[in-house]
Order: C-alpha cells, then sequence, then structure tokens
C-alpha cells in the first residue's frame, strides 16, 4: 500500500514526539499510584496476543505491523495494507484456562484501516465446593473474561501512524459478572535513522469494574434480637469496584541486519502499568530465505522486582504466493518462574 511522502521530517518527528510526552505523562500518573500488584480487574488484558510477539518478550509495540496490532499498538493497523486475519491460540495457566484472539484488519483507504477483534479467557467446568462438602456439591460452574474491539488507525504520513481501540470488557463467574468500557490510543514512528522505529500505545484507558448478581445475594435477618420479624429477607453483599490494567508502553526496534535473505531485528520496551513497577521486555527475530523461516527469542518482566515471567522462544514460517496471498504460522513459548510454560500457536491470513 502506497502512502504520501512526508513533506517534513522535522514536523513529523515533533509530531511524534510530541504523543510519546502525552503517553508518558498519563502512564506515569497512574503508575505512581501503584497499591499492590493484583488489585485491578479484568488482569486477562495483560496477556499477552501472538505468538510472535510473545516469543519476543512482548517487546513489539514498534513492529506492531499484522492483526496483533489491534492488541498492542492500533497505530500498527494501517500498516498492513491487505485484507488480513489472525487466528492466537494458547492452553493457559494452569491447564484449566484456554486463551484465544481473532483479529481481522480491513483496509478502508489508501492511508486508512479498519480492525475487529474479540479476544477471550476462558474455563472448564468446575466442582462447586463449599466448607462442608470440600470435594464438591454435585454442581458445576465456569468462568469467562471477553473483550470485544473495534479499532481505527490512519497512516498521516510515510513515517508516522496512529491509532485507536474503543473495547467492551466483560467478566463472568458462575451467576455474577463485571463489565466495562477501555480505549487504547497507539502510534508507530519510522524515525530518520536508518531501520529505527519508535512505538508508543495506552491500553485499557477506562471505566472501573464492579461485580454484580444472583451469586452475592444472601439471607439476612435483619433483627436477630426480635421474634416474628421476617428471617427470609434477601439482601446482596456489596463489592467493590477496580480499575482497569492501564498499561504505558514505549519501544524501540531496530533493524540491524538487512540483507536480500537475511534480516535481524532487535526489540526493546518499557512498560509503565497502574498496579505493578515499571519493567523491561526485550527480543529479537531473525529472518532467513526471503523471510521465509523465523527464528525469534526474548526476556519478559525485567528489572521487575519478583517478577513471574522470563524466557521466551519461538519460530514461524511466512509463506507468500504469486497472487499475493500469505499464509504466516508461529509458535511461541513463554516460561513462567512457578508455573508451567506455555506454547502458544497462531496463523495469520493475509488476501
Amino acid at each position: 500500500m502506497k502512502r504520501r511522502q512526508i513533506n517534513s521530517k522535522q514536523k513529523a518527528f515533533v509530531t511524534g514526539m510530541a504523543l510519546c510526552a502525552f503517553a508518558l505523562t498519563v502512564g506515569t500518573g497512574y503508575a505512581q499510584e501503584v497499591k499492590k500488584v493484583g488489585t485491578s480487574a479484568a488482569s486477562f488484558l495483560r496477556i499477552h496476543v501472538g505468538a510472535r510477539a510473545s516469543s519476543m518478550g512482548g517487546a513489539f509495540v514498534s513492529i506492531a505491523d499484522d492483526p496483533t496490532s489491534l492488541f498492542w499498538n492500533p497505530g500498527g493497523v494501517s500498516r498492513i495494507g491487505k485484507y488480513a486475519l489472525t487466528v492466537d491460540h494458547s492452553p493457559w495457566l494452569p491447564k484449566l484456562l484456554t486463551f484465544n484472539f481473532v483479529g481481522l484488519a480491513l483496509p478502508v483507504s489508501r492511508d486508512g484501516a479498519v480492525g475487529l477483534s474479540v479476544a477471550a479467557l476462558s474455563t472448564d467446568d468446575m466442582l462447586v465446593t463449599t466448607p462442608s462438602r470440600p470435594m464438591g456439591t454435585g454442581e458445576t460452574f465456569d468462568a469467562a473474561s471477553i473483550v470485544v474491539g473495534v479499532t481505527y488507525g490512519h497512516s498521516l504520513t510515510n513515517r508516522f501512524s496512529i491509532g485507536g481501540t474503543f473495547k467492551y470488557v466483560t467478566e463472568r463467574i458462575m451467576n455474577s459478572s463485571a463489565t466495562g468500557f477501555a480505549f487504547d490510543i497507539g502510534t508507530i514512528y519510522d524515525t530518520p535513522f536508518s531501520g529505527i522505529r519508535l512505538g508508543v500505545s495506552v491500553s485499557n484507558f477506562g471505566t472501573k469494574m464492579r461485580m454484580n448478581g444472583e451469586d452475592l445475594n444472601v439471607r439476612v435477618d435483619i433483627a436477630p434480637d426480635q421474634e416474628g420479624n421476617n428471617q427470609s429477607i434477601v439482601g446482596q453483599l456489596k463489592t467493590d469496584a477496580f480499575d482497569l490494567p492501564l498499561i504505558m508502553r514505549v519501544g524501540l526496534s531496530w533493524d540491524a541486519l538487512q540483507m536480500d535473505n537475511h534480516r535481524l531485528t532487535i526489540a526493546v520496551d518499557g512498560l509503565n502499568p497502574n498496579d505493578n513497577a515499571q519493567s523491561v521486555n526485550v527480543g529479537a527475530e531473525y529472518a532467513l530465505f526471503k523471510e521465509l523461516l523465523l527464528f525469534r527469542c526474548g526476556f519478559n518482566e525485567l528489572f521487575l522486582k519478583n517478577r513471574e515471567k522470563g524466557f521466551t522462544a519461538g519460530a514461524g514460517v511466512n509463506i507468500r504466493m504469486e497472487n499475493g496471498f500469505g499464509i504466516r504460522a508461529s509458535y511461541g513459548y513463554q516460561s513462567f518462574q512457578h508455573l508451567a510454560g506455555v506454547n502458544r500457536f497462531t496463523l495469520t491470513l493475509m488476501f
């Protein structure tokens, strides 16, 4: 897809830096309110999307150039240049969970594209247990967390693109649920320095979420010291409202090696979440035989005290046909400190 040539590198650079400064201000302001880990709602919104990005240690905000950009950086959706569909699947921790993502990118003009995405974390059926029946009551329940997103991205110049995503978020466990709305914004800028890109995104800026539902109903005796009153009044437990996991990412990537048959890209992302300390993700991707075979590795959560994630690795194959149709298949592995590693599989169709 051809884009307009930039008229002024300096103007684009200043615009990019201004947006970076805005994102840093917003992200840092929320991060300074850190109370403790695990206090945000809808924590499944943190789960990385795509085997490629995951196996690069999550250092992907400045690279995002496929439908997984709908998660990483909506500014990248206009850079795909084709109709594209991505399906991502992972048996998630602790093997009772399954994570799935589907993303569709649709060019609507020379410089703009829209995207649709759905991500879901779901459980198998589990036994209902009580203090008196710890082995189960014979009943079962399940839980699910779902986010649906609509994205628009636009390339303002041949170097600078920006995008935003509106998201509907819901979580359910048995007969109780919570809903919320969120917004993502992101930019990617190809700097004047050869092969170096800058990416910035702010994810999950939105409403608080509070659990409500039948499972919170309890029978209450409002006057236990009086006889003859109604002892079957139904009350409801009141739950707290929690913020969504706001995350600000700033990343740089560099095509350190760019030849006819070989490419080596190195990437680093800085993360500033609202419920944890700052950390750094690093990753690399090595492509062989004109992008046919790709090998990746990385590391999550560098410099984070009591980190849970660690080393990542993966590989992929990129098949391009003469009619413009393309197939990308990727595998990624994510290690954890205290739990078994996670495997993920991603298939992308370009047409």
